[in-house]
Parts: C-alpha cells; structure tokens; sequence
C-alpha cells in the first residue's frame, strides 16, 4: 500500500517555470556575432562596389575591405548596445578601432615584404654575394663590397658608440645628480632626433680638418652612424638599468661590497638581457642608413677591407646608386637594388633574432 502526500496550501501562487537561457535572454551576444557582423558588412560592402563595377568594369578589393571595416565599429557598437549595454558595447567599438589600427600598421609591412621578396629574389645567386661591381656594365656583378663595407662600418660604430653609450647610462642612474645629469639628459634628447644627414656631415667635417676638404674614408661613416647609434644606446640601457630593483643594491651595499662592483656583478648582470636587446636594436636602426655614408664614406665600385684609406662601398649607398644611375639594360640595375634591399632586411631580421635569442639566454631565473 503505497502513502501519498500533498504539499499544504499556503495560499501562494505556484513559481512560474524557469524560462530557457540563451545568450540574447542573458544580455551577451552570441559568439558568433562579431563574424556575423563582420561578413555582413563585407556582404554590403561588396555588393555596393560590385554596382559600381558594373559600370567602370573593375572591382575594388581594398575599397571594398576598407568601406566593410569602417562599416563594422559603428554596426557591433549597435548591435552590442541593445542587447548587452552601453558599456559592454563601448568595449567592443574600442577592440574593433584597435583591431583595425593592427591591421592596418601590418598591412605596409606585409607589402614591402611582398614587394622586396618578389623583385630581389631574381639576383639572389651566388654572384650577387661573391662579386663585386669593379669593371663591370650592364648585367652581372654583385654587392660583396657593399656587405663587407656595411658589416665594417657598422662594427666600428658599435665598437665606439656601446661603451660610451652604456657608461653614460650607468652615470645618468647610479652616480648623476644635479645640473650635469639634467643636461647631458637633455642633450642625449636632442641628439635622438637630429636628421642623420647632420651626423654625416659632423664626421665629414671632423675628418676634413685633419686629412683636407673632400676626404671620405669607412672610418669618416662608422664615426656618423656611432653619432646615430649613441643616443639609443644611452636610452635603452638607461631604462633598463632603472628596472632593476633597488633592494638588490642594498644588499650588495649591505654586505660592504663597493658601489662599482655592485654595478658590475649585481646591476649589469641583472639587467645584460634588455641592454643587449636595446644594443641590437641600435644597429639595426643605423645599418640601413644611406645618406650619413654617403656623405661621410663615398661610394666604389671595388673591395676596400680598409676603414683608414680610400672610400668604402655600403647596402644602403648600393641600392641608391643602383637606381639612382641606371644604364644598359635598366632591369639589370633594378635587380641588383632590390636584391640589396632584400639583404639588407634580412641582416636587420637576423639582428633581430640575435637579440631575442640573447635576451632570453641572459635573462635572469628566478626559480629555485
């Protein structure tokens, strides 16, 4: 015999059943909204364009992209404001105005990319890195004078510019105070934004009064770029000794080690990793630069292992007078620029790749 019971009556209504929860009910798109949103206004966009193509008979893809981002912010916002709020819908309008602002800083990238890799593959061979151009005209030749030149010049300039730059970052932190600091401050500001042809024209001046007017030499350009490359130098290495942190110099202080060795064995090596990427990223800001060497350092058509005698050929003064002077045939002329403008970025890739690797070796470990 089985017992049953009914609940007793309270008098209330019975609570009316759940009602089925979804991301519109719940005030939050869907996650498929943005696409969505994204692929109609790409619909729209295509479709206006396709009309106007009726008439001219072409197609505009990148009006049409152009007109579908500009499209999206304004419609996700709305969309978004309905159904989530204002201040959710703010927050996507800003992460579509910052997607875009992205896409749009890679796109010159991707296409010099494209365009470097697509023109200089074609005298990409074994010549281009073995021969130079002495005696020759038209095709043929290489710019091994002009790497050589360029990995001198720009060896020398690091050679002078990291220890002055580095020792008067470690003043400026650890020892500067007053008026001096405030203005060698100010005067590595200025010397971060003067044009780069001024330094070519300090060293040619500076060489000129101990070897006569008209004199260029490979030493006269890595004196230039040292002048380019200082100031960065000095800023980075800066930054980063002043992330180091201060408890680490007292208890180096503490135990009576003195302040130099403090800076030797305890801040410099704490803070080798950022001061080496700093370092790469100044030579590869100095490595392409055409006019300070052109100034300062000439242009040859020959090998000149030499820093102190005769002019010195670089990358950047080669592509130059490549396009600059073309003869017969001009293609010839053409190639070889792009070809060097194709080695010169991945110089500056690899420089890159160089610092990171360096950055993450010496980076200091924290775990036990």
């Amino acid at each position: 015999m089985t017992l049953t019971t009914t609940p007793p009556d309270t008098g209330r209504p019975a609570p009316a059943a759940a009602p089925i929860a979804n991301s519109l009910t719940a005030g939050r798109l869907p996650g498929w909204a943005p696409w969505g949103v994204l692929g109609a206004t790409l619909v729209v966009s295509a479709a206006l364009f396709g009309a106007v193509a009726i008439g001219t008979g072409e197609f505009n893809w990148i009006a049409t992209i152009v007109v579908a981002a500009v499209l999206y912010a304004p419609t996700i916002w709305l969309f978004s404001s309905i159904v989530e709020g204002r201040r959710r819908a703010t927050d996507r309008l800003v992460t579509a105005l910052v997607t875009g602002a992205f896409l749009l800083a890679m796109i010159p990238l991707i296409s010099v990319t494209i365009t470097v890799l697509s023109l200089g593959l074609a005298r990409f061979d074994g010549d281009f890195f073995t021969m130079s151009m002495r005696n020759v005209t038209g095709e043929g030749g290489g710019a091994l004078h002009a790497i050589v030149g360029t990995l001198l010049m720009t060896g020398t300039a690091a050679l002078i510019s990291i220890p002055i730059g580095l020792m008067t970052s470690i003043y400026l932190v650890e020892y500067g105070r007053g008026r001096i600091a405030r203005g060698i401050t100010f005067l590595v500001d200025v010397m971060t934004g003067i044009p780069s042809i001024v330094a070519g024209l300090f060293a040619y001046a500076l060489f000129a009064i101990f070897f006569g007017p008209g004199v260029r030499l490979g030493i006269a350009g890595a004196v230039a770029l040292a002048v380019l490359m200082i100031p960065v130098v000095v800023r980075s290495s800066e930054e980063m000794l002043r992330l180091v942190p201060n408890e680490l110099r007292e208890a180096s202080l503490a135990l009576g080690v003195p302040k130099w060795l403090t800076i030797v064995k305890v801040v410099l090596p704490t803070s080798i990793a950022g001061i080496t990427t700093g370092i790469m990223l100044a030579i590869a800001r100095v490595i392409g630069e055409t006019a300070p060497l052109l100034i300062a350092a000439g242009f040859t058509q020959s090998m000149n292992y030499n820093l102190f005698e005769g002019r010195m050929q670089s990358l950047p003064v080669f592509v130059y007078t490549q396009y600059a002077n073309q003869g017969n045939p001009p293609e010839a002329y053409l190639d070889r620029a792009w070809a060097g403008a194709l080695t010169l970025i991945l110089i500056v890739m690899a420089l890159n790749l160089i610092a990171r690797l360096v950055a993450r070796y010496f980076a200091p470990k924290f775990g036990r």
